[in-house]
């Protein structure tokens, strides 16, 4: 085969915002619902710059009937003028060009969560069309982009029907920035007002005094967001349903000249540590350098407190961290310039001096208010609390030993139980952990033992959300858990070892089974959450009924597919219900459930690790009457639209 050439006529330039509409996935992650309403926090994000700099108090979202959203701020209004190289107005350099911001240097905005330079133009490129209105120096200006195919097939990205024009007069200042989504690039999504609002409630949590109005006009929902307490409301947010062990939460604040630094914790009789952290307003769910500095100071400031104060005694160790931390919730709002983020997600703070900043002042705080006689009650119950946490962690470390002595080959090597996959290539294999013996004995059969491998659960598993460690680790079907996969849990957990790339739930389409599934995920989710953050953790969907006759065959996967397959199979057909796993043999398991080319599977995702902590709290806590409420204003017990719309599916 001869070899074909590369030359320079080879090398495709792209124009414009072109190389976004060919790449999303480079931009936004990917085009799916998280991507979907990434392009509208594109534009809530320029808005909350402008508010958390000190500019403007009010945003406000529209979803409209005909599926555009409008952003609207009262901030200064994006800049008018002609740009001095790229002669055009601030606005279209905004909206055309990459990389292209205020955000740069820190001369016009000293924090950001917009980073980049891509937001507004990548909106603005997946879009069918986006109209940008600015008020302005007593002026009101616009703008009109629209995304177009030509006579040869091509489409052009955001380009501006005309230039910036004036057209009239205005009292106030700001941006309102209206857009549709290019279903060419989404297909047929819709803004979720759910989801919006969950946002819209966090950032005005973090961002104090902040207004944030969200309406659709479709559903005639609205919803009004703004808190004068901040963090320090969305710790008492985020406890409703826990059992707080003091009423108002701790609070501090301070900054220097690389952080702005804000701190609100408050102690629960809970037995796990909940730590929610931000940076500009970003949820850094893996932490990073301003948490690690963080609980450092913490540790450090309550260790003294106890030592001076003769809760511990001279020849007593001093108590570690998670001690001190075990049933803390506390938010970290960090807010600070040249932010380093790893990886691309946003999700850890890089910056070495943000630990050393954050440690100091934290220390210089917390010293503040342990030394004031009125919080003196507060540090007390922490101490105390965390001496009690002491006792159960060296009680843990014993029922750890325990745990892995039983999980060795010699003394619990899972015979009878776990029908493990032959093959060694972890990156391939899956484990179905199935609910009851009878399912089991048909997944075990009808399997592909090459690649997959089967945990039958003998019983349910015990509710890690209402015991301590300890407990946790005397049920057996969670140590069986713990072996099977090999990761160790909670502090040890160490996901390099994980024997599985894909854990699969499959239990029965019934109450028990949804039960069984949400315990798991509240072990999950308590004691190794980097295997649901790392996206290894899914449910496996078997079908509801089958419909059939001669010549026809469909199984049904949810209430809403019924009547389409009924249509389709036409007179004389039949119906089963399967009512659970193990009313399917082996042939029909692997076919509806198990097979990879044919069976859905739903990953378990966590998209806001401070709504999954208060939902965690509200269905498997101790508040009975908030789960009533919970359950009687948002259940739906058609099963597809619940799950669909709390997980992602995967084909």
């Amino acid at each position: 085969m001869a070899e074909k050439k590369y030359e320079s006529k080879d090398i495709v330039v792209l124009d414009g915002l072109d190389a976004v509409r060919l790449r999303p996935g480079m931009y936004i992650g990917t085009t799916s619902s998280r991507g979907y309403h990434h392009i509208l926090w594109e534009i809530v994000d320029n808005a909350i710059d402008e508010i958390s700099n000190g500019f403007g108090d009010t945003i406000k979202i529209i979803l409209h009937k005909d599926g555009s959203a409008t952003v609207e701020d009262n901030g200064r209004g994006i800049p008018v003028d002609v740009h001095p190289t790229l002669k055009k107005s601030g606005v279209e350099v905004v909206y055309t060009t990459l990389h292209a911001g205020g955000k740069f240097n820190n001369e016009n905005y000293k924090f950001s969560g917009g980073l980049h330079g891509v937001g507004a133009s990548v909106t603005n490129a997946l879009s069918k069309w986006c109209k940008v209105t600015v008020n302005k120096g007593g002026k009101k200006y616009f703008i009109e982009f629209n995304s177009f195919e030509d006579k040869n097939g091509k489409i052009h990205s955001g380009v501006p029907v005309a230039p910036l024009k004036e057209i009239g007069i205005s009292k106030t200042t700001g941006t309102s920035v209206s857009f549709l989504p290019d279903d060419r690039v989404f297909g047929e999504q819709k803004f979720s007002f759910e989801t919006i609002s969950r946002r819209a409630r966090e950032l005005a949590f973090l961002n104090k005094g902040l207004k944030i109005i969200v309406e659709n006009e479709e559903t005639k929902e609205k919803g009004e967001f703004c808190y004068e307490g901040g963090i320090k409301d969305y710790v008492s947010y985020l406890v409703e349903g826990k059992n707080p062990l003091f009423k108002n939460p701790i609070y501090f604040s301070a900054e220097s000249k690389i952080v702005d630094l804000e701190v609100s914790f408050v102690a629960t009789d809970s037995y796990t540590e909940n730590t929610f952290s931000y940076v500009n307003n970003i949820p850094t769910t893996e932490g990073g350098m301003h948490e690690i500095g963080f609980k450092s100071a913490l540790t450090k400031a309550f260790n003294d407190f106890a030592r001076s104060n003769n809760m511990l005694k001279e020849k007593e160790p001093n108590l570690l961290g998670e001690d001190f931390r075990e049933g803390l919730v506390t938010i970290v709002n960090v807010k600070m310039s040249n932010v380093q983020f790893e990886g691309q997600t946003k999700t850890k703070l890089g910056n070495p001096e943000a630990r050393t900043e954050v440690e100091a002042l934290s220390l210089q705080e917390l010293g503040k208010l342990l030394s004031d006689k009125k919080n003196f009650t507060y540090a007390e119950i922490i101490v105390n609390k965390a001496k009690q946490a002491a006792k159960v962690r060296l009680a843990a470390k014993k029922a750890k030993e325990l745990t892995r002595a039983k999980n060795s080959a010699e003394n619990f090597n899972l015979v009878g139980k776990l029908a493990a996959s032959t093959s060694r290539d972890r990156t391939k294999s899956e484990l179905f952990i199935v609910e009851g013996d009878s399912a089991g004995g048909s997944a075990k059969q009808g399997r592909d033992r090459k690649f997959q491998a089967i945990l039958p659960l003998r019983g349910k598993p015990l509710n890690a959300e209402k015991k301590r460690i300890d407990q946790v680790l005397a049920n057996e079907e969670i140590r069986t858990i713990i072996s099977a996969l090999d990761t160790g849990f909670g502090e040890d957990f160490d996901l390099s070892s994980l024997r599985y790339n894909k854990v699969i739930i499959l239990s029965d389409a019934d109450q028990d089974g949804a039960h069984i599934r949400a315990i798991l995920l509240t072990f999950f989710y308590r004691y190794m959450k980097p295997l649901i953050m790392d996206g290894h953790v899914f449910i496996g969907l078997p079908p509801l009924y089958k419909v059939y006759k001669k010549d026809f065959e469909k199984y049904v996967y949810s209430d809403n597919e019924l009547a389409e397959a009924v249509a389709s199979a036409g007179k004389g057909y039949m119906i089963q219900r399967y009512k659970g796993l193990g009313e399917m043999n082996p042939e029909q398991l692997w076919e509806t459930t198990m097979d990879p080319q044919n069976r859905t599977l739903i990953q378990v995702t966590i998209d806001d690790a401070a709504q999954a902590e208060k939902m965690i709290t509200t269905l498997m806590g101790d508040a009975i009457e908030e789960r009533k409420a919970y359950i009687s204003e948002h259940a739906n017990f058609d099963r597809e639209d619940t799950f669909m719309r709390e997980y992602k599916k995967l084909d």
